[in-house]
């Protein structure tokens, strides 16, 4: 048995002891411990494949940092000349970051449905499911972290954001929530995919939304029929709602718009995932 799946396999052992089932007579509570210690097992393993890619954490805040310093140093004298705009950009580039982190879910997704792992949980007392929310997790965590170091880097060139304590937490928890939807989004797209380069050209379409919004430049400085897409994706909203927790600017109804997107999104992608799940797996 792989590494992976035998640590698996101890972890549900470990629940299910004769001791244990001896003082419980219950279960359902013990169906349930063995699920909630086989989602931790495989939450740590997605963890430990995040720490050990270096070269996709890297890339997921190299890149995002660069587009920040191309965009403040090259373009920024054009399009501010007060140098005001570092302030506006930061906000679209911490998207711009999170989409680059999670687009790996989508492989990382299709690497466990094509190698064989997924269907070595099916023999398990678990949910094979569970290694979407092991992928999730993952995501969240990483790209968390990828976020407060492009927000350090964004402070070092310049960026002076005006946010109290809960206008800190309040964008904090919509980065979160937009990192979860854009997750589940890559990992459904991965769940869709035949193999695993496939899964990763896939995406391609969700990491050139913000470019086309009001992430780099005001949607109203754009051709009217560009305006009126950027207007009315999802993107702009959450991207002024972030802007407005961040630096100030008057958020109006942006922030009911960025929830509302996101969850509706949220809920169509959690059940694309578990639809394409079923459908390959047969189980949840």
């Amino acid at each position: 048995m792989p590494d992976h799946s035998r640590a698996i396999a101890d972890s549900l052992a470990s629940t299910s002891s004769p001791a244990t089932a001896f003082q419980g007579h219950q279960p359902r509570e013990r169906s349930r411990a063995r699920g909630f210690s086989a989602e931790a097992a495989l939450i740590g393993r997605s963890l430990r494949h995040a720490i050990r890619d270096v070269e996709s954490m890297l890339m997921a805040i190299a890149l995002p940092v660069l587009l920040m310093l191309m965009f403040t140093f090259v373009f920024g004298g054009a399009l501010d000349p007060d140098g005001g705009y570092v302030d506006y950009v930061v906000p679209g580039i911490i998207l711009t970051c999170a989409g680059f982190g999670a687009a790996s879910t989508a492989l990382s997704v299709a690497n466990d449905m094509t190698s064989g792992f997924v269907d070595r949980l099916r023999a398990m007392p678990m949910r094979a499911s569970a290694v979407i929310t092991g992928h999730v997790v993952a995501s969240l965590v990483k790209n968390l972290f990828a976020t407060g170091v492009v927000i350090a880097v964004a402070v070092l060139i310049g960026f002076r954001p005006t946010a109290d304590l809960g206008q800190w937490l309040l964008a904090i928890a919509l980065i979160a929530l937009y990192i979860l939807v854009i997750t589940y989004l890559f990992a459904a797209i991965g769940l869709a995919s035949k193999s695993a380069e496939s899964a990763n050209g896939y995406g391609f379409i969700l990491l050139f939304l913000p470019y086309v919004s009001s992430a780099f430049v005001p949607v109203e400085t754009m051709p009217g029929w560009l305006t009126v897409f950027a207007d009315h994706q999802p993107i702009t909203p959450i991207i002024d709602a972030l802007r407005s927790l961040l630096i100030g600017t008057g958020m109006g109804t942006s922030g009911l718009l960025a929830v509302g997107w996101c969850t509706v999104i949220l809920v169509i992608a959690i059940g694309w995932a578990a639809r394409m799940f079923t459908a390959r797996v047969g189980r949840r």
